[in-house]
């Protein structure tokens, strides 16, 4: 479907050209997202910058998860999970300050020192390689808006249709390449989706750490 997340990058950007998006800033999700939102951003002539978070997972299963944070803290639980699953509130509070500490590291390490765009009355427009669950995205949309955009909007090569549904719950307005019916793993549908490195990542934003 994608030749590779170059590729989806510049697809992804016709879409949102026909569809006559106006966005002020482009924040892609490490580390696969950047080169689509390198693409996007470079078609669209916005400035790119990043935004993280973290999953946190269920404690006997922690690719499972039962929320995600931002690297401010901003935090979305899944609270039917935490329910059927019976996790108590100090595990959920640990790991929401551990990851969030985490997402942070990873954010001032990306930047490297730069301080983050000013989102305040932006339509911002956050971009990753796929989604699946969208557990982190929510994480990452909450965080945005959070920080005073104006509009919060999602674009993304593809996607699951009940996870986008999800996702509209959050976002002004989300944009996606493909919504296959059938979806098993956001690799299934490129070619090459090899796993990119931080510096290949980090790569995408230029030498400050930052691309405007």
């Amino acid at each position: 479907m994608f030749r590779n997340r170059t590729d989806a990058g510049r697809r992804l950007a016709t879409l949102l050209r026909d569809r006559d998006v106006d966005a002020d800033v482009v924040l892609a999700v490490p580390r696969g997202g950047l080169p689509i939102g390198r693409a996007v951003a470079d078609e669209l002539g916005l400035p790119l910058d990043v935004v993280v978070a973290r999953k946190i997972g269920a404690p006997a299963n922690p690719e499972l998860a039962v929320g995600a944070v931002a690297s401010d803290g901003t935090l979305w639980l899944n609270d039917s999970l935490i329910d059927t699953l019976g996790v108590g509130s100090e595990y959920i509070e640990r790991q929401q300050h551990e990851e969030a500490a985490a997402a942070a590291d990873k954010l001032d390490r990306y930047r490297r020192g730069r301080p983050p765009l000013d989102l305040h009355g932006k339509a911002v427009l956050v971009v990753d390689d796929g989604v699946a669950t969208g557990a982190t995205t929510v994480a990452c949309l909450r965080q945005v808006r959070a920080a005073g955009a104006k509009r919060t909007l999602l674009a993304v090569p593809v996607a699951p249709p009940e996870t986008l549904s999800r996702l509209r719950m959050e976002a002004d307005a989300v944009f996606c390449a493909e919504t296959p019916r059938y979806f098993g793993a956001v690799g299934a549908f490129y070619d090459d989706f090899g796993q990119v490195s931080d510096a290949e990542a980090m790569s995408y934003l230029g030498d400050d750490g930052a691309s405007v």
